[in-house]
């Protein structure tokens, strides 16, 4: 459960702001997600080197 600290007079506005980074850091949109459909090892994998090529391409460019 998440918990959010309000000081005295503190602007609601401020606090849904703390609320919602917190709630970010804990990754339960993501992991949802991620539940919602699911991706096969190999699949994970490609992706995964098609993007670490991707990104060597693009450091070899700057370079």
């Amino acid at each position: 459960m998440i918990v959010v600290p309000l000081k005295e007079g503190e602007n609601i506005e401020r606090a849904l702001k703390k609320f919602k980074r917190k709630f970010e850091k804990t990754g339960v949109v993501k992991e949802l997600r991620e539940r919602q459909a699911f991706i096969k090892p190999s699949v994970k994998n490609r992706e995964q080197r098609k993007k670490a090529i991707y990104i060597q391409q693009i450091q070899r460019e700057e370079e």
